[in-house]
């Protein structure tokens, strides 16, 4: 009995230490700094039962601590640092094409002028092999591991096997600088309106965007229609450049400002090249960040008209900090307002789902009427042009869902590769795509892919289908993305109301 007494004695005194010993910590722990995190992360360095990775552990807390904040605060590792800004600084290192994965083999769509796949002779419709000593045709590769494979430091080189009119080439290739560009078309659509498609706001956008459009207005254009939908922002100088194209001297472009950042207002200087050309700016709920800023500055500036849909509410400034290590976090430090005050950010806290925003506009109804649209973030259009969704037939779904358009169009460029490739007019392209049929040849290919339309169904389908596919065969023509955009336009309903706004 004494033995069992004294048994709990020292369990009641070991209970006790430990719990003299944790408030003599709390009172060492204050509420207004950061000891209470390092002193957990030395704890369990020190005393942790299994070995630690200190690396692993320390970002973990890192990612996390960020995530509690806001959801543009994150921490970037080393291994996605370069990555992430590769896509924003306008070039990267590799071997100058792009291409696309419509059959689980690499097909060439454009070789980059001047790059380093051009001087090799590379050639639009290139099946790519293998890259070095690995196979990546007909194995399922992913195309971000393809890139990844073909990418390489400057003056390093790489091996490319490829398959072209049935014989297999081998190319050595030494990488160089490529040119990323955030104009993915520039264009007339008539006699006096331009057309500008900007994809992403990188290091190069104000010099793209001022070219192209310089060379819109020596060719008559009197009104400009700029296409930021899906474009998801980047760099915020390039926004306030743009910007500045438009708008008259004085004119406030954005300003910003956090519990730690005084207000700072950004306004134009008055030697914008545009400001005498009519603007359209098209937005939709992918449209975010320097979007939203060049958006937000022509409308409160009564510059021109925003078309389309509510944009996405990204209006949080993040501030970046580097490490030694490669890795890097973005903190956000102030918030987006336009020039009348409407803070661009949308809600993150108090219930609202973050990441489930866009798919409830769908839910709720908002991308289809005005009726439902929140005004508590985000751009809102001086003119709304709901989602198209009568041309949604099962035959259209089940073609989209195989990427059937975009394998024909492969199919055709294999077939009438050295007519096709040679077109550099779109009346020479409307004459080929009239001469080979393409209904009747869809049909047959979309059926040797299990595909078939039924009775009654390519009636109501064509319509919608055939702007497609002359735009992804188009674009294996000399006219390239241009033809991508322009031959499906006719089907855009937000561009025709644009077309049509005064």
């Amino acid at each position: 009995m004494p033995i069992a007494l004294l048994g709990v004695a020292i369990g009641i005194l070991s209970t006790i230490i430990v719990d003299t010993a944790t408030k003599q910590r709390r009172k060492a722990v204050s509420d207004r700094d950061w000891s209470k995190l390092n002193l957990v992360l030395q704890q369990v360095q020190e005393n942790y039962v299994d070995t630690v990775n200190v690396s692993d552990v320390t970002e973990a807390a890192i990612a996390a601590a960020l995530a509690s904040l806001d959801p543009h605060s994150v921490y970037i590792p080393p291994k996605d640092l370069e990555e992430t800004e590769t896509d924003l600084i306008g070039n990267f290192d590799g071997i100058g094409i792009q291409f696309n994965v419509p059959n689980d083999t690499a097909i060439v769509l454009e070789v980059i002028a001047g790059g380093p796949s051009e001087a090799a002779g590379l050639l639009p419709g290139d099946r790519i092999l293998q890259v070095d000593d690995e196979i990546i045709a007909g194995v399922k590769c992913p195309q971000d591991s393809i890139v990844k494979k073909i990418k390489g430091p400057a003056g390093s080189h790489v091996a490319i096997k490829i398959s072209r009119d049935k014989e297999i080439v081998d190319f050595d290739i030494v990488r160089a600088k490529i040119p990323l560009h955030s104009v993915d078309a520039a264009f007339m659509l008539n006699d006096t309106t331009g057309y500008i498609r900007l994809v992403k706001f990188s290091a190069t956008t104000y010099t793209e965007v001022a070219k192209e459009a310089l060379d819109l207005v020596g060719a008559g254009m009197k009104r400009l229609i700029m296409d930021l939908r899906d474009n998801t922002g980047g760099y915020f100088n390039q926004a306030l450049l743009l910007s500045n194209l438009f708008l008259k001297k004085g004119d406030v472009i954005v300003y910003l400002e956090g519990l730690h950042r005084k207000r700072e207002e950004y306004k134009a200087d008055g030697r914008g090249l545009l400001q005498d050309v009519s603007l359209e700016v098209l937005l939709n709920e992918g449209s975010a960040s320097s979007s939203e800023i060049f958006a937000g500055a022509i409308q409160d500036n009564h510059r021109g008209l925003i078309i389309g849909r509510r944009s996405f509410g990204k209006g949080l400034v993040q501030e970046p900090l580097y490490f030694t290590d490669g890795s890097a976090v973005r903190i956000s430090v102030a918030r987006y307002y336009t020039p009348s005050g409407r803070c661009i950010q949308r809600p993150y806290k108090d219930g609202e789902d973050y990441n489930a925003d866009i798919y409830q506009r769908y839910v709720s109804g908002e991308v289809f009427g005005t009726d439902t649209i929140k005004t508590n973030g985000g751009i809102i259009p001086d003119i709304f042009v709901p989602i198209d969704t009568t041309r949604m037939t099962d035959f259209y779904i089940k073609c989209n869902r195989k990427a059937i358009p975009v394998k024909y169009a492969s199919y055709i460029f294999d077939k009438y590769k050295k007519r096709l490739s040679v077109i550099d007019s779109y009346g020479a392209l409307e004459d080929f795509f009239e001469a080979i049929n393409i209904p009747a040849s869809f049909l047959s290919f979309a059926a040797r892919q299990g595909v078939y339309a039924g009775k009654g169904e390519w009636a109501r389908t064509e319509y919608y289908m055939m702007p497609l596919l002359h735009s992804v065969i188009g674009r294996y023509s000399k006219l390239g993305q241009n033809a991508n955009y322009k031959l499906y336009l006719p089907l855009d309903n937000t561009l025709q109301v644009a077309l049509t706004a005064e």
